[in-house]
């Protein structure tokens, strides 16, 4: 273990996610356990420029585990962008005596702490909260099961509506260049097509497909489309080439927005989020740094912040193919 580290600052940065406030209390509990002090940073780099700091102990973080969002708030900082100021961030941290940090975030998070630490050898670890699953390294991350879990909920109660009116509803989900919250909800909701940014399915075997599945008796159909989906402009153009082309639905478009990133965290997120803040804090005290803390086959694994930001992960072929079978 480190002799060093003596105080730990933990901040969230970026898009929030359910479960980073679980992150947030398994670092502060982590480093009580190790008698050490914990900082919190708030509103991300923006706030560790700022100085925007408190002292947390575990009664401050009582009762957050099941709460979403996170209590420290989050902010795109285009300051910390700059070397001036990521030259102030330095100095607060050097102000407060804070010896290592841990982020929270994607990888805007994770570029911005591994070009901090090229320029001032400090030690950071970060922990990937996003709802979106794009993150290299990690099989999951903070956020997605209960996002995946909001829209399938939402999808469900739309359905009841598609049946009623015998109508096309067309339901978006986030996603802007990964579509695992498109193809995992598509599936667990029963969608007749889902849309994604890594396959182009193409207008004319959309509409291909939905007169088959009309001909097959279906009067109504749910499409779950992904916001970075490649086939119209945008969800409402391609609302309108259908209604155009296929004038046997009446269709209808639900955007599902910001409520996929909300709400209490599921089980799976809470335990998730324990297990890596609590690896963080060990990776620290290890004395490592520049890395992300993930899980692959239910293991802890760690790997740099420099693979994690430029590799992407693989669309999973097999997935698709159960899409394309269950769907039919």
């Amino acid at each position: 273990m480190s002799q060093n580290i003596q105080k730990i600052a933990v901040l969230t940065s970026g898009g929030d996610s359910p479960g980073m406030n679980a992150a947030i209390r398994a670092v502060v509990r982590s480093c009580a356990f190790h008698k050490i002090k914990c900082i919190g940073v708030f509103r991300g780099f923006e706030g560790l420029i700022e100085g925007d700091f408190k002292t947390l102990g575990p009664r401050t973080v009582k009762n957050m585990i099941n709460r979403g969002g996170t209590f420290l708030k989050s902010a795109r900082s285009k300051a910390f962008k700059t070397k001036e100021g990521r030259e102030k961030a330095y100095q607060q941290l050097q102000k407060e005596q804070i010896d290592a940090m841990v982020v929270i975030g994607g990888d805007g998070s994770f570029t911005g702490a591994s070009i901090f630490i090229e320029e001032f050898n400090f030690p950071i670890v970060g922990l990937p909260g996003t709802i979106d699953n794009d993150i290299y390294g990690t099989d999951v991350t903070i956020g997605y099961d209960t996002a995946l879990n909001t829209v399938v909920e939402a999808i469900d109660k739309i359905r009841d509506t598609a049946n009623s009116h015998n109508r096309l509803f067309l339901v978006e989900v986030m996603g802007r260049n990964a579509g695992s919250i498109a193809l995992n909800a598509g599936i667990g909701a029963g969608a007749e097509e889902i849309l994604i940014p890594e396959e182009n399915l193409g207008r004319d075997r959309l509409i291909d497909s939905l007169k088959r599945s009309k001909k097959a008796g279906k009067t109504s159909s749910i499409i779950v489309v992904s916001e970075g989906d490649q086939i119209g402009k945008n969800i409402f153009k391609l609302a309108d080439y259908i209604e155009e082309n296929l004038n046997e639905y009446e269709v209808r478009v639900t955007v599902l927005g910001h409520i996929q990133r909300g709400g209490a965290p599921s089980c799976y997120d809470r335990v998730l989020a324990s297990r890596l803040g609590v690896s963080a804090v060990d990776s620290l005290l290890d004395g490592k740094s520049n890395i992300m803390i993930g899980i692959s086959h239910n293991q802890i694994t760690t790997v740099p912040f420099s693979e994690a930001i430029k590799n992407s992960n693989e669309l999973d072929l097999e997935l698709v193919r159960v899409a394309d079978i269950v769907s039919t």
